[in-house]
């Protein structure tokens, strides 16, 4: 098995713990109403805590899909929030798994930047492609902007 790892970053105007409630503590109920392709998440197994078992439920080229995350580590006093896609199509065929940490921590202006790593873990010497690549973090920008985006409409969010 491989590991791939890479890192990125991005900023956002909304402060660090407003912008972890949406991502993080309110994203089972917000991530359906603020990208419009997603009509559900929902706990398969656990309780929302490590361990648990989440399936996003979406429509893509007018099909149904899902994918499912596993929630690997939630550390609210310093913004963390580590999961994992374990099944459904997010995961392409030579992918075990493909891990996220991700850390929101403040900037001098009041506003938030967002660290994460990404780690594809392969079968065998299998390496990601590069289309794989560029669409995960398409999608993982998308709903990251679509989240920031449903805060900054809502100033009374909190």
């Amino acid at each position: 098995m491989g590991v791939f790892t890479f890192e990125d970053e991005t900023t956002s105007t909304v402060a660090p713990a407003r912008l972890y409630k949406a991502l993080v503590k309110d994203a089972d109920n917000l991530v359906p109403k603020a990208v419009e392709a997603i009509k559900s998440v929902e706990i398969v197994e656990g309780n929302g805590g490590p361990g648990t078992i989440k399936k996003l439920t979406f429509v893509e080229d007018g099909q149904t899909k899902y994918v499912l995350h596993k929630v690997e580590a939630i550390d609210e006093a310093n913004w963390g929030y580590n999961y994992s896609v374990v099944g459904g199509v997010g995961l392409p065929d030579t992918v075990e798994k493909i891990s996220f940490e991700a850390k929101l921590v403040a900037d001098p202006n009041g506003g938030s930047i967002a660290k994460i790593t990404v780690k594809y873990q392969t079968k065998g010497d299998a390496n990601p492609s590069e289309e794989e690549l560029k669409s995960g973090k398409a999608k993982g920008d998308a709903l990251f902007k679509a989240l920031e985006g449903y805060v900054l409409a809502n100033p009374d969010y909190n």
